[in-house]
């Protein structure tokens, strides 16, 4: 009986194994299959993932609301912009204080002696011969010839040379040296006002203006250069200057100016590349007049001198400029180096602009000093400046027995 029970509950168990397994199996066939498991989206206030590499790197619309420039303040409801961070300004270039004017050739005269050797020493020792043969004296004309003195000028000075030592007699190396220095000053010119006019001026509608000083002449022989010293002269003897940078058609010319002018703390006017120059200068007089300024240097166009379009347009400048009223001081910068070829640039300078006085630069890599004669000869205007090297501080008001006696140590 037990026997029998047993195998009734081995099949009972049997058949229901059996009945899971063909249920399970019709469930496999109708259900679907399961969906495919998807990333859950992080909520609005979760921070954005940083994009990978090759990802879009935008962020999504609805977390544009809340970027790191706006935070919500707690239980306030409202939000406020956090500060931008503001770049430090760059420092302002400092500003220098140039050497003062006062005795400026004095102290750069063993510079001006050493490159002036040939003319005073060169004299000096022709005149001490014993014998002043018709050779001495030719020699002494060539000395002086090649100092471009010029022709009238040395023919003028030796014949004096000749009477004072026939006159003398005995010939002392101090009798010579007072001797040739007196007449040296002589055909230089003492008597001349060699000062820069720059005092204000009463303008065309009777108002105070600044003194307008125009630097003209050819490129290459220093003209901006020399524009940018001679505010640091200006501004040593206390002067406020405005620069105006009518050389319009030299980017260079324009930028070298204006970093003059920010060293001794003179404002720059410029003008468009290749604009009207005469637009540029106008407009730093105007700039002058606004600021109440001492001076106004006006830097010009300076491309060969031959050019007819070039000089017309220097008499233009010229003209527009004295609108605001008269121009006190037209400056011809020449090279010393070219000797009598500035002359050619000066009488063709000369004929558009009526020239009040000439700086002469690179004096100190010559030995042809007696430009100076030779240009005052020529102009009938008197050598105010004089460049002896590439310092800052190197130009200098000129000083004829300064200069002189650097001749002859």
């Amino acid at each position: 009986m037990e026997i029998v029970i047993l195998a009734v509950v081995i099949a009972v168990v049997a058949l229901g194994a059996i009945s899971g397994l063909v249920v399970s199996s019709r469930r496999n066939k109708k259900l679907p299959p399961p969906p495919p498991t998807t990333e859950t989206r992080p909520s609005d206030t979760s921070a954005p993932a940083e994009p990978q590499v090759g990802e879009d790197a935008e962020t999504p619309r609805d977390e544009q609301r809340r970027t790191i420039e706006e935070v919500e303040l707690p239980g306030a409801g409202a939000t406020v912009a956090e500060p931008t961070t503001v770049e430090p300004e760059a420092p302002a270039p400092q500003v220098e204080v140039p050497e003062p004017t006062a005795g400026r050739l004095v102290r750069l005269r063993a510079r001006l002696s050493r490159s002036q050797s040939t003319l005073g020493k060169g004299l000096l020792t022709l005149l001490s011969r014993d014998n002043l043969d018709e050779d001495t004296w030719e020699e002494i004309e060539d000395t002086l010839l090649s100092a471009d003195i010029g022709v009238t000028p040395t023919q003028e000075l030796v014949e004096r040379l000749r009477e004072r030592v026939r006159v003398l007699g005995t010939r002392t190396p101090e009798e010579l040296r007072t001797l040739l220095r007196e007449e040296l000053l002589r055909v230089i010119g003492t008597d001349l006002d060699r000062s820069v006019a720059t005092d204000n001026v009463l303008g065309a509608d009777g108002q105070e203006i600044p003194g307008v000083v125009m630097v003209v002449g050819v490129n290459g022989t220093g003209k901006t250069t020399t524009t940018g010293k001679l505010a640091r002269v200006l501004v040593a003897d206390g002067k406020s200057v405005v620069l105006g940078a009518a050389d319009t058609f030299r980017a260079a010319a324009v930028d070298q100016l204006q970093t003059w002018g920010e060293r001794v703390g003179a404002r720059t006017v410029r003008g468009p590349e290749a604009g009207d120059p005469a637009s540029v200068a106008y407009d730093a007089v105007k700039e002058g007049i606004a600021e109440s300024a001492d001076v106004v240097l006006i830097d010009t166009a300076g491309r060969l001198h031959t050019k007819t379009g070039l000089m017309d347009e220097l008499g233009k400048v010229k003209r527009v400029v004295e609108k605001h009223g008269p121009v006190g001081e037209v400056l011809l910068v020449l090279d010393a180096t070219t000797g009598q070829n500035g002359l050619v640039q000066a009488r063709v300078f000369a004929e558009v602009v009526d020239i009040t006085g000439v700086v002469l630069t690179k004096l100190d890599g010559t030995a042809k000093g007696g430009i100076i004669v030779a240009v005052q000869r020529e102009l009938g205007v008197p050598v105010k400046l004089i460049g002896l090297g590439e310092g800052a501080d190197d130009l200098a008001p000129f000083e004829p027995e300064a200069f002189v006696d650097a001749l002859l140590d």
